[in-house]
């Protein structure tokens, strides 16, 4: 699943950040990390959005009748 792995690398990037001497390196880094989180949640929303096309698409959103 794409966003758990830009959710990982967003955590990478913190813990990173966090043990690093240079500010301004670790400022980049969490900077980095925030981008990664975004892309985290919109590959979700894309992800949960392709699930519920693909079920309407079988008849299985609210509203269907049980076959």
């Amino acid at each position: 699943m794409l966003s758990m792995e830009y959710f990982e690398t967003a955590r990478t990037l913190l813990r990173i950040a966090r043990d690093m001497t240079d500010q301004t390196i670790a400022d980049r880094l969490k900077a980095l990390a925030a981008d990664y989180e975004r892309r985290a949640e919109k590959a979700s929303l894309a992800d949960a959005g392709k699930t519920m096309a693909a079920a309407a698409v079988r008849g299985e959103g609210e509203g269907s009748t049980p076959k």
